[in-house]
């Protein structure tokens, strides 16, 4: 093995665009001497035909995985340096491997990668990206391992140790930085190895690859992994039970107790606000733990006012008495045997998800017509006949009743109208006639 030889690995597929102004460039490069392998992912346009006109070696995979082609090339590379370079990146000069190249063998070095310069037709988000992201400071990275297989160099003795892991499907190069990271090793940024490159490291803010990154990184460790600005048992969680009239009962005992009972079993719960109309009702709960009770003005018990109106008025309340909550749940007493914990998940979810408002929902099964007001017919939406299995789709009906959570903020002017909406289903509920 000749160890200045340095083993160029390209990967392609459907490349022609790109492939002859990539391979016409690498042969423009001075100070060095270099093989150029591509490893192509079942091309069908002209890339191989066009590849075949310049000296390189060609490999074909069927099945397509970052680290698992570049081990594929590397392992027929003959050079003691090896370089990674995509085939829709372009050298911006005639110097980029060598100065790409140069300290690969510094000791305890893991990877030297290069500057990435965006296209005058790149979308305006890959230049932000790429400008933002490959600066003018050559850098040496002792606990960052950001690291590009894009425009990449680094020893093979080293690779032959520590080979890409062949079951990702993302970002490959910053997983197998990552580890030499924590061995000790560095990684080199070099700027003076610039390539022009068309789209951004994230593609155009691609959705789909955005998801499949963030969850290789955060399966890295504690060093991508991050808290809520504000620890779930920090927070200001109250509940508010708007009641009218008497409490029902339901087995010979109080719907309204049961229900106080329930909010008590959750421990991220701080007080439960019973709103009532009822003074006798009031005096029964002064003594109930964690409970506080307000009387209702006369207008919120009038039989139009619905269960979002009723909670906001006694929001309004609470926050003239500058009781300030991060959330409330908002609940009747007509829906008892609650699953257990049923608030303190509500409360993880939207706190964790960042939801504004999460809501229960229960599966409806059977058959669900709909009424044209105008017509008085009546049009079947769902065949309850039509088995389960076969059905696309599966019709869920909310029960604010049963405990929904919201932002102050939505239940303050009485608005559900958001695009942040959870929902949580429950089962086996029993209902009640509604307050």
């Amino acid at each position: 093995m000749n160890k200045k030889l340095i083993s160029i690995i390209i990967r392609t597929k459907n490349e022609e665009r790109w492939i002859a102004n990539c391979l016409s460039k690498i042969l423009s490069q001075k100070k060095v001497k270099y093989e150029v392998i591509i490893v192509d992912n079942n091309s069908t346009d002209q890339t191989l035909e066009i590849a075949k006109t310049f000296d390189v070696k060609i490999l074909k995979i069927s099945r397509y995985k970052p680290g698992k082609s570049l081990n594929i090339g590397i392992q027929k590379a003959k050079g003691a340096i090896i370089v990674c370079l995509s085939a829709h990146c372009i050298p911006c000069d005639d110097y980029w491997l060598n100065n790409l190249t140069k300290d690969v063998f510094r000791k305890k070095l893991a990877g030297i990668y290069g500057r990435q310069v965006p296209l005058p037709y790149s979308s305006d988000n890959d230049k932000r990206d790429l400008l933002n992201t490959f600066g003018l400071d050559r850098k040496i990275q002792r606990k960052d391992s950001f690291f590009h297989n894009a425009c990449s160099a680094f020893k093979k003795s080293l690779w032959r140790k520590h080979k890409f892991d062949e079951k990702l499907t993302n970002i490959e190069d910053r997983v197998w930085a990552h580890n030499l990271i924590k061995k000790g090793f560095h990684i080199i940024y070099e700027p003076k190895a610039s390539v022009f490159h068309w789209h951004g490291i994230h593609q155009d803010l691609n959705s789909q690859r955005s998801s499949q990154v963030v969850k290789i990184l955060e399966s890295l460790g504690n060093d991508f992994k991050y808290e809520n600005f504000k620890k779930i048992n920090d927070l200001n969680v109250n509940v508010i039970l708007p009641h009218r009239g008497l409490s029902k009962k339901y087995k010979n005992s109080s719907l309204l107790q049961n229900c106080i009972d329930n909010s008590n079993k959750n421990k991220l719960i701080n007080n439960i606000y019973v709103f009532v109309e009822n003074k006798k009702i009031q005096n029964s709960l002064r003594k109930e733990k964690n409970v506080i009770t307000l009387l209702r003005p006369k207008e919120t018990s009038e039989a139009h006012v619905d269960l979002l109106s009723a909670a906001k008025s006694c929001l309004n309340i609470l926050e003239d008495k500058k009781i300030f909550s991060d959330y409330i749940i908002v609940a009747t007493e007509i829906f008892p045997n609650k699953e257990h914990g049923y608030f303190d998940k509500l409360i993880k979810n939207i706190h964790n998800k960042n939801y504004d408002l999460i809501f229960p929902v229960i599966n409806q099964k059977g058959f669900i017509w709909k009424k044209n007001l105008v017509s008085k017919k009546y049009e079947m939406i769902i065949n309850g006949f039509q088995p389960t299995k076969l059905k696309n789709e599966e019709v869920y009906l909310s029960r604010p009743g049963y405990g929904f959570i919201i932002r102050p903020e939505l239940l303050r002017v009485a608005n559900i109208n958001s695009n942040k909406i959870g929902y949580m289903k429950i089962f086996d509920i029993e209902n009640f006639k509604e307050i």
